[in-house]
């Protein structure tokens, strides 16, 4: 049987003991996370070197007699209090489900299971909808951060219903990232799959944000010539002022661009192979899962999707290799004719804050139908306090100009974030420099889609003479699709058109 120290108030659940199933690199770190903030963490994991890695790390830390391992389920659950707590920390799909059926017969009435898995959103709310008969409370949670945040506070996104969270947020909060004020990141993403589905397309626009700045490095390596101390030095200017000013992925790029290894003194960097592989190796979801979300939900988001089919192409390189010697050679990327670097530079960064900024866009907008759609009473304020810190797609800057939309979208009617002056102005603002840069590439044969994609979108959305005036002209005349008349546009949802013309006898 099971303890009782577990205790409940109106303060939350006071949670002493708790079970991390799945021990790699994020489970591990969060499983050291919590026995560092006092409590005693019980791992399962089918590895038991990987479990025993996490103890010898513990006992190394000082606290290795607040963690230990277990082999059975049965004997996880009994090291438990009640209501048992427990961390799922495991790949998306078939493994989380197996997980849960074992458990099941160990289960009691009050048990929470918290998982900071990847998961789809739709396996979350499955999940929800067989434990709600059991009175099991299942939170979906997205965590940030990497693995370094895991161990140390990572961005924190749980959603279901109000008492579950209310149970688990204290303690939450605690573990979670701290904004610069001090501020916990974490809170109530909202009801349902919320928790998973706001990460997914967090990581989404994380993706977005990262072609972009993976292909302004591109620029500055080949197309300028810089070197990789040059434009560390770049990278960190870029990140303390101005409006990539706080943004994690650029921090990072300075530390990447300088790291060297220490037994050989090479730079880590030009060792890297220029393939992103998560997404055919199956072991990252949430790219494509985001992408058929905007497409679902009927959202441009190129800067997301432009990105993602990119890290498709890198991946299988040995296809790329044959294409190649197919075309008889490649497209290498030139050096660029600049006149003034100093300036084209400055392009460059407003470039890359403009596509990060696009990413954000496209991101949330498909995240505001989704609401809309299905009613999980997502909070955009809390979701922007949960990404301030602790999280990949961290951006001061842009925080600062959602902050305040935010605190008021309850009252819109649409959280298109184009409506709003301030972000309309920013990408107006960054539209010349795009073009500037795009330009520049195209010459050079440099590899720019999220940055050029971004500069598309700018255009399209804000478009009202389009060529899409010809492709709806050739669907009337092959599919009988009919169409509107100019001046005859109808306000609001897009519907069939009124009109078809015969342009050719069948």
């Amino acid at each position: 049987m099971t303890s009782t120290n577990n205790s409940s108030s109106a303060d939350g659940l006071d949670i002493k003991k708790i079970a991390v199933i799945g021990s790699g690199s994020m489970g591990g770190g969060m499983a050291l996370l919590f026995a560092e903030n006092g409590c005693h963490v019980s791992l399962e994991d089918p590895s038991e070197e990987a479990m025993d890695g996490i103890i010898k790390q513990a006992k190394e830390e000082g606290f290795g007699d607040r963690i230990s391992k277990h082999s059975d389920y049965k004997s996880l659950c009994n090291s438990l209090d009640s209501p048992k707590v427990f961390v799922f920390s495991l790949p998306h799909g078939s493994v989380g489900d197996g997980v849960l059926a074992g458990l099941m017969p160990y289960l009691e009435k009050g048990d929470i299971i918290i998982d900071c898995g990847n998961e789809h959103w739709k396996n979350t709310e499955r999940r929800q909808g067989k434990c709600v008969t059991r009175g099991i409370r299942y939170i979906g949670c997205g965590v940030s951060g990497g693995y370094q945040a895991a161990r140390r506070g990572p961005s924190m996104c749980p959603g279901a219903d109000d008492q579950s969270l209310d149970l688990v947020l204290p303690f939450l909060r605690k573990v979670a990232a701290k904004d610069p004020k001090g501020r916990p990141c974490v809170g109530k993403a909202g009801t349902g799959g919320a928790g998973h589905y706001v990460k997914m397309i967090h990581n989404g626009i994380e993706h977005g944000m990262m072609s972009a700045i993976s292909e302004a490095w591109g620029i500055m390596r080949t197309g300028l010539g810089l070197s990789e101390d040059e434009i560390g030095d770049i990278f960190e200017k870029w990140n303390t002022e101005g409006e990539l000013e706080g943004t994690f992925l650029v921090k990072i790029g300075a530390d990447i661009c300088r790291t060297k290894d220490p037994k050989n003194g090479e730079r880590v960097l030009e060792t890297v192979e220029d393939k992103v592989v998560q997404d055919i190796t199956g072991e990252e979801g949430t790219g494509i899962w985001s992408n058929e979300e905007a497409v679902g939900e009927h959202i441009p988001a190129p800067t997301l999707s432009s990105a993602h089919f990119f890290r498709l192409a890198s991946a299988d390189r040995a296809q790329r290799d044959r294409a190649q010697k197919a075309f008889g050679g490649d497209f290498p990327a030139q050096k660029l004719d600049v006149k003034d670097k100093a300036e084209f530079l400055e392009d460059l960064r407003v470039a890359t804050y403009t596509a990060c900024l696009a990413a954000y866009v496209q991101g949330i907008n498909v995240i505001d139908h989704k609401n809309r759609e299905v009613h999980w009473n997502i909070n955009f304020s809390e979701v922007l306090q949960i990404w301030r810190a602790g999280c990949i797609i961290q951006a001061d800057y842009i925080a600062s100009l959602l902050e305040p939309i935010f605190a008021e979208f309850q009252s819109k009617d649409t959280m298109n974030l184009l409506f709003e002056k301030t972000i309309a102005s920013d990408l107006k603002k960054g539209q010349p420099a795009l073009k500037r840069v795009v330009v520049q590439a195209v010459l050079g044969d440099h590899v720019v889609p999220a940055i050029s994609s971004s500069l598309d979108y700018i255009k399209y959305q804000t478009g009202l003479e389009l060529p899409t005036q010809f492709y709806e002209a050739e669907l009337d005349y092959f599919g009988k699709h009919m169409y509107d008349k100019k001046g005859e546009d109808p306000k609001g949802a897009p519907t069939t058109g009124k009109y078809h013309f015969e342009w050719k006898r069948a």
